[in-house]
């Protein structure tokens, strides 16, 4: 029995992990956000001018993505194609949905705003390395 050598990490792994954790935590903020927003925390300005909708309907909005931002990461750090272009689609929604939600909590919208161009770069460059790698590997 022959021990085989740990295969070599792919080039732009460390971008995948990076893109994992920072939808994760993004997702959590999302969440944190969202039942902060529903339940008429005392964490929001009051007396903000939304473009559309209320604090309400976007702390369900912004609940509902940060459940999709957690549970897309795990098919990104599994590899899933699929989980790829998710999470691309969910950072870009989130970076629109951010942009709009910017009158009730300035600083932490626009600091989302550019982690979630930052997660969009990871996945788009370095996504389908992995998967690509898989299949590019010769069968036993």
């Amino acid at each position: 029995m022959t021990a085989s050598a740990p295969a070599a990490p792919h080039k732009g792994s460390g971008w995948l992990i990076f893109a994992g954790v920072i939808l994760f935590v993004a997702g959590a903020l999302n969440v944190v956000d969202g039942v902060a927003a529903a339940t008429d925390s005392k964490f929001y300005g009051r007396h903000v001018q939304y473009i559309f909708g209320d604090l309400h309907s976007w702390g369900w909005v912004h609940l509902v993505i940060g459940a999709l931002l957690i549970c897309v990461v795990f098919g990104i750090w599994a590899g899933a194609g699929w989980a790829r272009w998710v999470g691309i689609a969910l950072a870009a929604i989130n970076m629109v949905t951010r942009l709009l939600f910017l009158p009730a909590y300035p600083l932490l919208s626009l600091a989302l705003f550019a982690i979630d161009v930052l997660v969009i770069y990871g996945l788009a460059v370095y996504g389908g390395t992995r998967a690509e790698a898989r299949a590019s590997r010769p069968r036993r």
